[in-house]
C-alpha cells in the first residue's frame, strides 16, 4: 500500500516513531470509505452512462439479445446439448451411457407402474411419467448424472391430494368413459408447479421428510400386500388410521396375495442388498424388479390366480401415447395449496442431487437452467397424463453405478419405456398389484437408512438434529404436507433464534501484528485505554435491535443497561479510562432493516451527547446504503466510516494521542513523549 497518496512507511533502523501504536511502527494513512472510493471507485464510468435510467439499460441489453449472436448465445444457454454434444467423446462414453440408460429404463418400467398406485391413477400413467419428463430433462437439464422420473414421496403427496380433491365413488362401479374422465381430471390438476421457495428446505428437513414419507409409503402399501381392499386414508394421522384399518381387516386378508408379497420381498430385498454391497464388482446392477415382474406375470398367467383366487392384476395397458389434454385453470385455486409443497420437494431434491454429483465429477450446474428444466418438464408432461416428477436418488445412483456419463443416457432409458408403451405392454397384463406394492416398499431402503446418520448429525450440530427430529415426527404423526410446513417453519425459527443469541465481542490487538481478536481468546491481547473495539457478528433487524442496544449501552456505559453484565466477551475494567472512542466492526452485519438502521442512528446521537467518538468499519454496500437513508450522515461525518477495523483503530489511536497532547498542554506539562499514547 506504499503507493497510496499520502501513505506513510514504517520507520527504518534507528528511526524513532513520532506516534507509537501498539505495533511500534507507522503505517499508511487510514482509509475512509470516501477516500477508498476516490482511489479505487468506478470513477472512469462515463457521466451519460451513469445518468441513463435503469430501464433503458435493461432495454438495451434485451435489444442486443435479439441480434444474431445474441440469439445464438440464448439458444446455447437454454439448450445445453448444443454445448456438450459437440464435445461428446463417442468412443469413451457411448457404451457407458447406453448400458446405464437401458438399465435405468428397465427399472423405470416396474417402478413407474408401482408409483402410479401411490398416486391413485392407473399404472400406465407411471410409464408416461417415466418417458416424457426424462426426454424433456435430457434436452434442457444440466445435470450429467441426474435421472428423473417417478419419485415415491411426490407420488404419495400427489395421491393424497388426488383422493381428497377427486375422490373415487365408494361403490367403485365406473364405466370406461367415466373412469377415463376421472383419471383425466385427477392428472390435469397438477399442470402448474411452483419452485421458487425450494431454497427454504434445508438438508435436515429434506432428509427427515423423505425418511418419514418412506414410513407412510410402507403403511399405505399394506392393504395391497395383504389383499385387503381398504379406502385410502388422508389428512392428519392417516398413518395411524391406516394401521388401525389394516389390523381390523387382517382376518379377511387374501392368502394368495400374502404369499405373492412374501415371495416378492424375499427376492427383492436380497437383490437390493447385493447391488449395494457388490456395486464395485458387478458390471451392472442386477435388475431384480424386472425379473420379479416377469416371474410374477408368468406365474399368475399359468396358475390363473386372478380368476381362481381373485388376485388383483394390472390389466390391459393402453398402447401408444395419450392424447394431449389441457388442464382446467378453474381448478387452480383448489390445488394451489397442494402444488406448493410438491414443487418445493421437487426442486429441493433435484437441485441437491444435481449439486452432489456435479461436485463429485467436477462440473458446474446452472441453477436457473435446472429450475427451467424441471418446471418445463412438469408443465409439458402434465399435458400427457403425467403426474409430478423429479430426480430420484435410487435411479440416479443406479445410473452412475452402471457407467452413465452424460444426459444421453436418458435417451436410452426413454427407448426402453417407449418399447413397453408401443409393443410390450400386453406382457404385463397378468402382473399382480401386490408385486408393485413390494417394489414400492423395497425402493424405500435408502430412505429408511438415512436414520443411521443421526448420531453423526448430533455430533456436528444439535440444532440440525432438532430440526430433523421435529420434521420427522411431524411428517409421521400429521401428514407429509403439514410435516413439511412444520419443518420449514421450525428450521427458519432456529435461524432467527440463533441471530438473537449472538454475542457482541470486544476486540484487542495481537502484539506485533495488525490482527484484532476477541479479548476472551487470550490474555495477551492489547487494549488501549479509552478505546473500545466491538464486533457485532449478526444481522441488525427488528428482532436483534433490542439486544444490540443493551450490549452497546453496557460496553459504553450508556443508560441503565450498563449496570448489568451480559456475557459479551468479558466486562470492561472499571478502573480503566472512560471510553472516548468506539470502533464498531460491522463486517458481520450482513443486512440491516429500517428498525436496525434507526438504532445505529440513535446510538450515534447518544455517543455524540456522551462525548464518545463513534467510528464504523467494514460496512457492506447494502448496510451502508440503509444507514445513509436512515439519516446516519446527519449524526456522523463520512470521515468516521472506514474500510477496515485496522484503519479505524489507527485513526482512533491518532485521535487519542491528540486528545492527550491537548490535555497535557492545558495542564502546562510537556506532553507525551515521542511515540507513546
Amino acid at each position: 500500500m506504499s503507493g497510496l497518496p499520502g501513505a506513510r512507511t514504517c520507520p527504518g533502523p534507528g528511526e524513532a516513531s513520532d506516534l507509537k501504536s501498539p505495533l511500534g511502527a507507522k503505517f499508511r494513512e487510514p482509509l475512509t470509505e470516501t477516500r477508498f472510493q476516490q482511489l479505487f471507485g468506478d470513477a472512469e464510468q462515463e457521466p451519460e452512462l451513469l445518468a441513463e435510467p435503469r430501464w433503458s439499460r435493461l432495454w438495451r441489453r434485451r435489444a442486443s439479445a435479439c441480434s444474431g449472436p445474441g440469439a445464438w448465445r440464448l439458444l446455447l444457454a437454454r439448450l445445453p446439448p448444443l454445448r456438450w454434444l459437440p464435445h461428446y467423446r463417442w468412443r469413451a462414453w457411448l457404451l457407458g451411457d447406453a448400458v446405464a440408460g437401458l438399465t435405468v429404463g428397465i427399472v423405470h418400467v416396474p417402478q413407474g407402474m408401482a408409483f402410479a398406485l401411490l398416486t391413485s391413477v392407473p399404472p400406465v400413467f407411471g410409464l408416461y411419467t417415466s418417458f416424457f419428463p426424462v426426454l424433456i430433462y435430457t434436452l434442457l437439464g444440466t445435470g450429467r448424472h441426474l435421472s428423473t422420473g417417478t419419485f415415491a414421496v411426490l407420488s404419495l403427496m400427489t395421491g393424497s391430494a388426488v383422493e381428497r380433491l377427486v375422490p373415487e365413488p365408494l361403490s367403485g362401479n365406473l364405466s370406461g368413459i367415466e373412469r377415463e374422465q376421472l383419471d383425466a381430471q385427477r392428472l390435469g390438476m397438477f399442470a402448474l408447479q411452483l419452485g421458487v421457495l425450494a431454497t427454504f428446505l434445508s438438508e435436515p428437513v429434506v432428509k427427515a421428510l423423505t425418511s418419514g414419507a418412506a414410513l407412510h409409503v410402507l403403511v399405505s402399501q399394506l392393504p395391497s400386500l395383504l389383499g385387503v381392499p381398504l379406502p385410502r386414508q388422508i389428512g392428519c394421522f392417516a398413518l395411524f388410521k391406516t394401521l388401525a384399518a389394516v389390523l381390523t381387516a387382517l382376518p379377511s386378508s387374501s392368502p394368495a396375495e400374502l404369499t405373492i408379497s412374501a415371495l416378492s420381498l424375499a427376492l427383492l430385498v436380497p437383490v437390493k442388498e447385493l447391488n449395494v454391497r457388490f456395486r464395485d464388482r458387478l458390471p451392472t446392477p442386477i435388475p431384480g424388479e424386472i425379473a420379479m415382474v416377469l416371474l410374477a406375470s408368468v406365474l399368475c398367467f399359468t396358475s390363473s390366480l386372478d380368476t381362481r383366487y381373485n388376485v388383483q392384476i394390472v390389466g390391459l395397458l393402453p398402447g401408444g401415447f395419450p392424447q394431449p389434454l389441457l388442464p382446467s385453470l378453474a381448478e387452480l385455486p383448489r390445488i394451489l395449496a397442494d402444488s406448493l409443497p410438491m414443487a418445493l420437494v421437487t426442486f429441493a431434491v433435484s437441485a441437491s442431487l444435481a449439486s452432489i454429483y456435479a461436485d463429485k465429477y467436477s462440473y458446474t450446474i446452472d441453477s436457473n437452467q435446472e429450475l427451467l428444466a424441471h418446471g418445463v418438464s412438469n408443465l409439458v408432461s402434465s399435458l400427457f397424463s403425467c403426474f409430478p416428477n423429479s430426480a430420484t436418488l435410487a435411479t440416479t445412483s443406479l445410473l452412475v453405478d452402471a457407467g452413465g456419463n452424460t444426459q444421453l443416457a436418458g435417451l436410452f432409458s426413454c427407448m426402453v419405456v417407449l418399447s413397453v408403451l408401443l409393443w410390450l405392454g400386453p406382457l404385463f397384463y397378468y402382473l399382480p398389484k401386490a408385486v408393485l406394492a413390494c417394489i414400492n416398499i423395497s425402493s424405500m431402503r435408502q430412505m429408511f437408512f438415512q436414520m443411521r446418520e443421526l448420531p453423526q448429525l448430533w455430533r456436528i450440530s444439535r440444532v440440525d438434529f432438532a430440526v430433523w427430529t421435529v420434521t420427522w415426527v411431524a411428517v409421521v404423526t400429521l401428514s407429509v404436507d403439514l410435516g413439511l410446513a412444520v419443518g420449514v417453519v421450525f428450521s427458519m425459527m432456529t435461524v432467527v433464534c440463533r441471530t438473537q443469541r449472538v454475542q457482541c465481542l470486544a476486540l484487542g490487538l495481537a502484539e506485533g501484528t495488525e490482527l484484532y481478536r476477541p479479548l476472551r481468546e487470550s490474555h495477551k491481547l492489547l487494549q488501549v485505554p479509552g478505546l473500545c473495539i466491538l464486533s457485532y457478528p449478526a444481522p441488525l433487524y427488528f428482532g436483534t435491535r433490542g439486544q444490540f442496544r443493551r450490549v452497546l449501552e453496557w460496553h459504553l456505559g450508556l443508560g441503565e443497561g450498563s449496570k448489568e453484565a451480559p456475557k459479551t466477551g468479558g466486562p470492561p475494567d472499571a478502573a480503566a479510562e472512560p471510553v472516548r472512542v468506539v470502533v464498531l466492526d460491522c463486517g458481520g452485519v450482513t443486512f440491516a432493516d429500517a428498525a436496525g438502521a434507526r438504532e445505529v442512528v440513535q446510538l450515534a446521537s447518544r455517543c455524540q451527547d456522551a462525548g464518545i467518538h463513534l467510528l464504523l468499519a467494514q460496512c457492506n454496500a447494502s448496510v451502508l446504503g440503509t444507514l445513509t437513508q436512515a439519516g446516519l450522515l446527519d449524526r456522523v461525518t463520512p470521515e468516521q466510516l472506514f474500510v477496515s477495523v485496522q484503519d479505524a483503530a489507527a485513526h482512533a489511536l491518532e485521535r487519542l494521542v491528540r486528545r492527550r497532547q491537548r490535555r497535557e498542554w492545558r495542564l502546562g506539562g510537556s506532553g507525551p513523549r515521542r511515540g507513546e499514547v
